[in-house]
């Protein structure tokens, strides 16, 4: 895709002028998404889907608190950041496996279904979330962990030894 001057977005696989919206049913379909600059060349891609999410979080029920927002803004020139950024792809992806394997598994339930399935199995249903909460919190031990051998092999080649 290309993002011309004039604020339009031009799918170049369709010869076609695109919406935003279209861009992200693009995204949810799971369609590689690529968008570039078409006069300079710069890649606008997370630009695009930064946008994406800005209008979804305005426009709906925000996935995201404002807590959760200010926490994630004060990672942004920390030395954290990498880590950060690294935990919260790791739970997202975590989180879509999950999802991926709930859906395998409902398969073919209609919505009143699925109501039903999720009134009368709670027990279960806090199970797979049980899951999913392990997985993320292995994950996050994961991450400790390795910062921890980190931060020792950096203070270690400045000749200072942990206690």
């Amino acid at each position: 895709m290309k993002k011309y001057p004039n604020r339009r977005l031009y799918d170049t696989s369709t010869s076609t002028y695109i919406t935003l919206a279209e861009v992200k049913q693009l995204v949810i379909n799971g369609e590689p998404v690529s968008v570039r600059d078409a006069k300079t060349g710069d890649d606008l891609t997370r630009s695009i889907l930064l946008q994406i999410i800005l209008e979804e979080e305005a426009g709906g029920t925000p996935m995201f608190s404002e807590a959760a927002l200010a926490n994630i803004i004060r990672f942004y020139g920390h030395a954290m950041q990498g880590f950060m950024g690294a935990q919260l792809e790791k739970s997202v992806q975590m989180f879509v496996e999950f999802q991926a394997r709930l859906a395998e598994q409902t398969q073919g339930l209609s919505p009143e279904k699925w109501t039903q399935l999720m009134q009368l199995n709670a027990p279960a249903m806090q199970a797979w979330m049980g899951s999913y909460a392990e997985q993320s919190q292995k994950a996050f031990a994961q991450m400790n962990e390795q910062m921890q051998r980190q931060a020792e092999q950096m203070l270690g080649a400045f000749g200072i030894k942990k206690r």
